[in-house]
Parts: structure tokens; C-alpha cells; sequence
């Protein structure tokens, strides 16, 4: 019974031998680590779909866009997905640093954020000369200088800038923002204003007194001469179009 008992142990040694010079093969684990990578998701693939998102989202910003996607820690491994779907994050916006979310939503979902870096050079509008609340922009009130779209608001067109009305002072070379203008009032509070009401069938036109400010095309409430209060829209020359469903019970008079 000894030397069966030899032959066997000799066999497994033999065996387990055998494995690990199978398995130190080179050829084997460049073949065990194909395998693997197939499984796994690519990271070169991810960052791929993060910037094409980004360039999709920013061709149409002005100026020349510089884009940075960040590397992948080599530690996060993935399922491999036929089909990756690149998304903004809520409350996200694709100027400095950011991030672009990148998700699967395939038999084994996964959903990943990759930090990027966008940077956008321009030619920013600025206040040529100190401007006062209020003051209607013209041409001259406006020059231009080189900077760095920082985020979301900053005027780069002068068409964006002239014919709006500041809503505070600025000082000279002041860089304009969307939220400083406002439209010029085609109705102000207190102005007598046309009244234009149509409906199938019939047509209205009357005076009332405006109870608030609009710009054209924002909503205004008007008084008219009975007392009644009616909503409309401002339109240019004074006058106020009301719909049908917005008028009182009576005839506006």
C-alpha cells in the first residue's frame, strides 16, 4: 500500500507543480488579463463619452474652449456596458471645474461622475465709461476686453447690452452681466394706456391706467374707467392686449 500511496502524492505534487508554472506563464496571464479587461468597463471609453458631451454642450459658447476630463482612479472597476449615456448633474453648469455624469443603464447599471475643466476665452463687454441706475446703454457706453467666461450671465455681444436699461450704477471697466440689465418699460405705473381686447366675433378698444411697470411682452395689471382691474400683456406704443379669459364678469369701458 505504500508505494500507491507515494504514487499519489507524487501525482498531485506533480499536479499543483504543473499549475503554477501554467499559471506563471506569461502567455497565460496576458490571456487571464484580456479576460478580465473584457469584463470590465473601459476607463479611456468613460472619459471618451464625458468629452464628447462637453464639446456637444459648448460649441456655441463664444470665444475658444479649452477642455480637460480628469483621469480615472485605476482602483474603480465596472461592469463593461454595451451603451454609455453622458448627462449634466442638476444645478450643473459646463464653465470651470465641473463634473459630467456617466451612466449605464444596461443589465448591470452603474452610474459614475467624472471631474472636468472647461474654459472658455472670450471677448468680455465691459462699461467704457461710469454708468448710472437707469441709464439706457448705448454704443459708446460699452468696450471690450479679453477674460475668461467664469460662469453663465456674461455679455460677450453688443447686441446683448444695447438698448437695456441698468438696474444699478456700474464704474468703468466693469464687466456686464445679464443680470444687471433689464428691458426698457413699454408700460410704466400710472401711464394711461390703449386697451386692445379681442375674442371670436368681436373687438375692444379702450383706456385704462397701468397699476405697475412691464417691459414688452410681461404681464401688467390696468384699471379701467369702471373701477374693474384686468391682466394683459405690454406691447410697444402704450398699449396693453387682454384676452378674453383674463376680463372680468361686464364690459370694459
Amino acid at each position: 500500500m505504500a508505494p500507491q500511496a507515494d504514487n499519489a502524492g507524487m501525482k498531485r505534487h506533480v499536479f499543483w507543480i504543473f499549475l503554477g508554472l501554467l499559471l506563471y506563464d506569461p502567455s497565460v496571464q496576458a490571456a487571464v488579463q484580456q479576460n478580465r479587461a473584457a469584463q470590465q468597463q473601459s476607463h479611456a471609453e468613460i472619459r471618451a463619452a464625458a468629452e464628447t458631451f462637453v464639446h456637444a454642450q459648448t460649441h456655441t459658447l463664444p470665444g475658444q474652449v479649452t477642455i480637460k476630463v480628469s483621469e480615472i482612479d485605476r482602483r474603480i472597476a465596472l461592469p463593461a456596458c454595451p451603451a454609455l449615456e453622458a448627462f449634466l448633474p442638476p444645478g450643473g453648469q459646463l464653465l470651470g471645474n465641473s463634473s459630467v455624469g456617466v451612466r449605464c443603464t444596461g443589465p448591470k447599471p452603474w452610474t459614475m461622475f467624472v471631474p472636468v475643466q472647461v474654459k472658455v476665452s472670450a471677448s468680455l463687454l465691459i462699461a467704457s465709461r461710469p454708468l448710472q441706475q437707469g441709464h439706457v446703454l448705448q454704443d459708446e457706453d460699452i468696450a471690450s476686453q479679453s477674460g475668461e467666461l467664469t460662469h453663465a450671465g456674461i455679455l460677450t455681444n453688443p447686441a446683448q447690452a444695447v438698448g437695456k436699461v441698468l438696474k444699478f450704477g456700474v464704474g468703468a471697466g466693469q464687466v456686464l452681466k445679464q443680470d444687471m440689465l433689464r428691458a426698457p418699460y413699454a408700460v410704466t405705473q400710472g401711464q394711461t394706456v390703449q386697451l386692445h381686447v379681442e375674442g371670436e366675433g368681436f373687438m375692444i378698444h379702450s383706456e385704462g391706467q397701468a397699476l405697475g411697470n412691464a417691459a414688452e411682452g410681461q404681464s401688467v395689471q390696468i384699471r379701467t374707467s369702471s373701477g374693474q382691474v384686468v391682466s394683459g400683456v405690454a406691447k410697444s406704443g402704450g398699449m396693453v392686449e387682454v384676452r378674453p379669459n383674463r376680463m372680468p364678469t361686464g364690459n370694459v369701458r
